[in-house]
């Protein structure tokens, strides 16, 4: 792993060292105020036999966006791209073979000793990266998911779903679950008032012949890294790109695909909704042809089958 100090806001000379534990007082911020965000992204081994991350420049961005609204003082984004480039350099050896890859853990974290800080940012903290060989994010390997749809609660709050932040995540948990341990489905698309937003750790698509579809930024979920790169592709391959609000309605009536999108689960077809006690097919059922077509585009660029028009590889 990599880590670093901040003090005051400023960051210390980073290391890389052999993974550790962290011993933190009771009273550290991170516990009491929820001072800490991260990033997730992946290197892959290449064709080649090279060590690919993807996308590290726009993870390295987002965290800085993530780490302003939890009010930490932002890593240098050039800090965050040595250190993960010296974390993968340091784990070449157990980068899986695709499928598979090393997913990348950036996070900081507010370490400050007081209680009573409830109303001003921590003065110190950590900033560590750390790796783990990952396979398929979904129980089952490439299968079409089982999806519920939710349109009471929110994912998150408005103004603070765009930072990648542990406190968006747990605040959809009890939903995520009790769907899973209720309904047997592998993920909650929340749609507030009918509205699309995303799911519980994706963002949400849908896809046909000609289009692909998906709800438009806001700050009240995740701007994703894999959302960008994949709408990117579907222009580049022809198709009609609609950022635009989506209702429960259209979702539920669309004759094409639907999909989620995310640096852990890449681009993953959804077999199945589940609305107001009904299961709904969609297509036939199975992963569709076009969402396919668009993850085998994302994943030849990762281990570099694909050329790479975006400049979106880093090579260590």
């Amino acid at each position: 792993m990599a880590s670093a100090r901040f003090e005051q806001g400023k960051y210390s000379d980073w290391t890389v060292h052999k993974i550790k534990e962290y011993s933190l007082h009771p009273g550290a911020h991170i516990f009491h105020y929820a001072s800490g965000c991260f990033e997730g992204l992946k290197a892959h081994r290449g064709t080649d036999d090279s060590a690919r991350i993807f996308r590290l420049d726009a993870h390295a961005d987002r965290l800085v966006e993530s780490a302003k609204m939890l009010c930490l003082p932002p890593p240098p984004e050039s800090l965050t791209i040595e250190m993960v480039e010296a974390v993968v350099k340091a784990n070449r050896d157990e980068i899986p073979d695709p499928p598979g890859s090393l997913y990348l853990r950036p996070t900081l974290i507010g370490t400050e000793v007081n209680i009573g800080a409830a109303a001003h940012p921590p003065v110190s903290g950590e900033f560590f990266v750390i790796a783990s060989p990952v396979g398929d994010y979904f129980a089952g390997g490439k299968r079409p998911l089982r999806i519920l749809i939710e349109e009471e609660t929110r994912r998150s709050t408005a103004a603070f779903g765009m930072a990648k932040a542990g406190a968006n995540y747990v605040s959809a948990l009890r939903t995520v679950v009790a769907a899973h341990e209720d309904l047997g489905a592998d993920q909650v698309l929340f749609a507030p008032d009918g509205l699309v937003e995303e799911t519980g750790a994706t963002n949400f698509l849908l896809v046909d012949d000609e289009s692909v579809v998906t709800a438009p930024l806001t700050d009240a979920y995740l701007h994703g890294v894999t959302r960008d790169s994949t709408l990117t592709l579907a222009r580049d391959l022809g198709y009609r790109v609609e950022e635009r609000p989506l209702t429960v309605d259209e979702v539920l009536s669309w004759e094409g695909e639907a999909a989620l999108c995310g640096t852990a689960a890449v681009l993953t077809g959804v077999g199945t909704f589940i609305h107001k006690g009904e299961e709904i097919t969609v297509g036939n059922g199975e992963v569709g042809t076009n969402t396919m077509r668009l993850q085998e585009a994302l994943t030849e660029i990762h281990v570099g089958k694909a050329e790479d028009p975006h400049g979106w590889v880093r090579i260590v």
